[in-house]
């Protein structure tokens, strides 16, 4: 079932509304990476000062520009763990568009889908976004500590946050928040494993900017079957 919405998912990529989605979540997501890097670039200059006495150097008047300049690659090497996050969270703004395509090709005998509030949704979105970057930062530490294991920490921690998301999202537009959650924990193997199939391309670049809307695709299709009568 996984692999068969997951290529239903990918056979619809080129619906305009697809690429429309997908051109917003990832502008925005660069925009907010930009945003966040001048200001942190320019916070450490600002703290550091024109100036710092260092012990037995006496003066030194260049360091905040070379911490500054030192802050570009890591905020560069940042954003690639960050990217992702940033886009899926905004992309999740947009789902209802993705979910609409979905159901108008594949399940156009339903009726229409209880809107989501943009209150609601932006809500969600900042939440997911803050546990996303923060699960993902926290991480890093183990990345570090038991590196032969952390593609597989990657893939089951971005799977499970991934899965438990895109499926509540695209849940709750048809049966509600409640519904959406008590069917979550019914199904949450089978949301994390095509979880854990939306996270394995997140390490391919570019390739993994087009995860959000897939993944979003991939999990109404994967509500839908969940969902029939008799499961």
């Amino acid at each position: 079932m996984i692999i068969s919405a997951f290529m239903s998912a990918l056979a619809q990529m080129s619906d305009p509304r697809f690429r429309s989605v997908l051109l917003r979540g990832v502008g925005l997501a660069i925009a907010i990476l930009f945003a966040i890097s001048t200001v942190f670039i320019w916070g450490v200059g600002l703290f550091v000062g024109d100036a710092v006495s260092l012990p037995w150097i006496g003066d030194v008047q260049w360091l905040d520009n070379v911490l500054s300049w030192a802050m570009v690659p890591l905020m560069m090497i940042l954003s690639v763990f960050l990217m992702v996050p940033v886009a899926s969270a905004i992309t999740s703004l947009y789902l209802d568009d993705v979910a609409q395509a979905v159901e108008d090709r594949h399940y156009s005998a339903l009726g229409p889908a209880s809107e989501v509030s943009f209150a609601d949704g932006l809500r969600d979105t900042f939440s997911f976004l803050g546990v996303l970057i923060f699960a993902n930062l926290v991480a890093l530490i183990f990345y570090v500590i038991v590196a032969p294991l952390a593609p597989f920490i990657f893939w089951a921690l971005n799977g499970f946050l991934l899965g438990r998301e895109y499926f509540t999202l695209a849940a709750m537009r048809r049966v509600g928040r409640e519904e959406a959650a008590k069917l979550r924990k019914r199904h949450r193997m089978t949301i994390w494993a095509a979880g854990v199939l939306m996270a394995m391309p997140l390490s391919i670049p570019l390739v993994n900017l087009l995860i959000p809307v897939l993944g979003a695709a991939t999990f109404t299709h994967i509500f839908h079957r969940l969902n029939m009568p008799g499961r």
